[in-house]
Parts: C-alpha cells; sequence; structure tokens
C-alpha cells in the first residue's frame, strides 16, 4: 500500500466520511465487460496490442480485463505492470521517500499499440508520469488511456482517457476508491466526502 493510500485510510477513521456507492458489484461486472468489447471493437484479437497497469491501482483493472478479455477471444492477451514512482513530478517534494512498486513488462512495446489503463483519472499527473515511464521500454506505434473512473473537472494536465467506466464529478475534498472482491472483498465504487462538506 503506498502513503497515499495509507493516509487516505487513517483519515477514514479519525475523521469519518459519508459514503455513497457509484457503482454495485453488478454494475462493475457490466461497467469491466463494456470496456473489454470497446476495446476489442478497436483492436480485434490485441495480436498488435498490449496492456499495461499503473502501479499499484491500475494493475488491479488489468488483471480482471486479461481475465474477460481472454475468455472472449479465447487466446491470451498481452499484459504488463508499470511503476511511476521515479517519473513523478513530486516525487522529491515530498518528506518521506515514496517506495515503488514492481515493475514487469517483459514483451516489446516497440511498434505495438499499447492501452494504458488507471482505476482513477483525476489530475493528470499520474498519466503522464506513466508515459515517461513507458518510453524507457520502447516507442509503440500509439498509445491510449483507460481509465475505470474519471473525476472530471480537476484536470491539471491535457490528459483524456479513450476509455471510460464511469465518468464522475467530484469536489477535490472528495476521494473514490475503487474496491475489489480479491482485496477489500467487493466489488464496488465508493465516493467518500468529508463530513463538514455535508453539513
Amino acid at each position: 500500500m503506498h502513503q497515499e493510500e495509507i493516509k487516505f485510510y487513517i483519515c477514514k477513521v479519525l475523521n469519518p466520511m459519508e459514503t455513497q456507492v457509484i457503482l454495485n458489484s453488478r454494475h462493475f461486472d457490466l461497467t469491466l465487460k463494456r470496456l473489454c468489447h470497446q476495446l476489442i471493437e478497436n483492436h480485434g484479437d490485441f495480436s498488435g496490442t498490449v496492456l499495461i497497469g499503473l502501479q499499484p491501482r491500475g494493475v488491479n483493472v488489468v488483471t480482471r480485463l486479461k481475465l474477460l478479455l481472454e475468455e472472449i477471444l479465447d487466446k491470451p492477451v498481452q499484459c504488463g505492470s508499470l511503476d511511476i514512482t521515479f517519473y513523478r513530478d513530486d516525487f522529491r517534494r515530498r518528506e518521506r521517500p515514496l517506495i515503488p512498486s514492481a515493475t514487469n513488462i517483459d514483451f516489446v512495446i516497440e511498434k505495438k499499440k499499447v492501452v494504458l489503463v488507471d482505476d482513477v483519472l483525476f489530475t493528470g499527473r499520474t498519466i503522464r508520469a506513466g508515459l515517461d515511464a513507458m518510453l524507457a521500454f520502447g516507442r509503440p506505434s500509439g498509445v491510449e488511456l483507460l481509465a475505470f473512473i474519471d473525476r472530471r473537472f480537476k484536470r491539471e494536465l491535457p490528459i483524456q482517457a479513450d476509455y471510460v467506466g464511469k465518468a464522475v464529478d467530484t469536489l477535490s475534498e472528495e476521494r473514490v476508491s475503487v474496491e475489489w472482491q480479491e482485496i477489500e472483498g467487493e466489488d464496488k465504487v465508493v465516493l467518500f466526502t468529508p463530513n463538514k462538506l455535508n453539513g
């Protein structure tokens, strides 16, 4: 778990938040399946396309997409994970050092189409770091972005997703959490709002 996530969960305990389920388990599954069919529509059998999940939480999206895509296509789909820790623009500004995650790209991305995947698109800075980190592995023929949740209206960089599971309008003080059966015990997307904003 990264330091940002640790701070968030400590904040939830010390300062309880109002919660609202944005996607329940049924809609969560339907959203993943829709994204798979959109990807297949544009990339066919994925013979020239790879999926790369951004650590830490984008990898969860890729893992689930891979299972669904391979079930539909009846063939393997190349997927990898990419750590962006040392490419973040705030890497040297933090009081405590960030702990990197694993990068696992055991295939060539040169001249292939790459779909970068993250769970939540917010300011766009994580994606920018991901693009920089990815180029260390070669020059793809094209790059697309898939965001399971797109938090609109707070973009700090001109970055937009090509595939969006669900777009939500949120305030800066709010938090969106994509939760997984394998980790949190249930597939769902939750919006956390500080109590001070509710009264």
